[in-house]
């Protein structure tokens, strides 16, 4: 598993013609690592690039959270007509890729005219059926009891959601936070679709600007996929018991 993170971070300190050498070795045989990570960090506005790709990801997992704990909850707790039916349609939505739905979207945004925007690159990621059913599978384990005791006090579903669900979901709210903020911050699909300008790329796009038509400079790839990747390794480190835990616990019914 960490093999390839060595590899990445190794190949980052060599120049192309030894990256992909017959006679491989960790430690480069010419070192030219500040020159690569220099030319990533300083000879083109990369940090630009990190900031708006942080941008995207916190708007997108904002407005996910917003819209699937409310629903999650409903579908968990609540007693209605066609709960089952509109549950079954939420893990059918599972099966369709951002594929299937691109060109409709695309086409939806150019006539409102917002490509190029950092609202273009999060709008088909607001609502994430994954993060409902993690969610309502989390909930599901939540102690009726104390829901009903909080409703003869008063409470209404917004409070209780709010004061008694969302603090026991910090574990499931932490996985999920890990899944979305990896898979959106290494998206290139939808970005390289609806970015037209520099000052809006993220920085799993910006990668692309060292590949040339007949002459990649590989060494610069790889430091910059070390730039882009360091932020998620980092953010999971810090994550990581909360992860766990929220993935262990989801579906366990307590």
């Amino acid at each position: 598993m960490v093999f390839p993170f060595v590899w990445m971070i190794s190949s980052s300190l060599k120049p192309t013609d030894e990256v992909f050498d017959a006679d491989f070795s960790i430690i480069p045989k010419t070192f030219v690592g500040f020159s690569n990570y220099y030319s990533v960090l300083f000879e083109q506005p990369y940090l630009v690039f990190l900031a708006n790709s942080m941008i995207v990801c916190l708007g997108i997992l904002s407005v996910q959270l917003l819209t699937a704990i409310p629903a999650a909850y409903a579908l968990a707790k609540l007693k209605f007509r066609g709960s089952t039916i509109l549950f079954g349609t939420v893990i059918a939505s599972l099966t369709i890729p951002i594929n299937v739905t691109s060109i409709p979207i695309y086409v939806g945004l150019v006539k409102v005219g917002l490509l190029d925007t950092y609202v273009a690159m999060m709008f088909p990621f607001f609502i994430s059926v994954f993060a409902i059913f993690l969610f309502r599978q989390f909930f599901k384990s939540y102690p009726d009891s104390i829901i009903q005791a909080a409703r003869i006090d008063g409470f209404s579903e917004i409070e209780i959601v709010l004061r008694l669900i969302l603090p026991s979901a910090i574990p499931a709210i932490a996985a999920f936070s890990v899944f979305s903020f990896v898979a959106h911050w290494n998206d290139l699909y939808w970005p390289l679709i609806v970015v037209q300008s520099q000052d809006k790329m993220t920085a799993t796009l910006a990668m692309m600007q060292y590949r040339a038509p007949f002459d990649t400079d590989y060494g610069r790839t790889f430091a910059s996929a070390t730039v882009v990747t360091a932020p998620m390794v980092i953010a999971f480190l810090i994550a990581r018991r909360h992860f766990i835990r929220g993935i262990t616990m989801t579906g366990v019914k307590g």
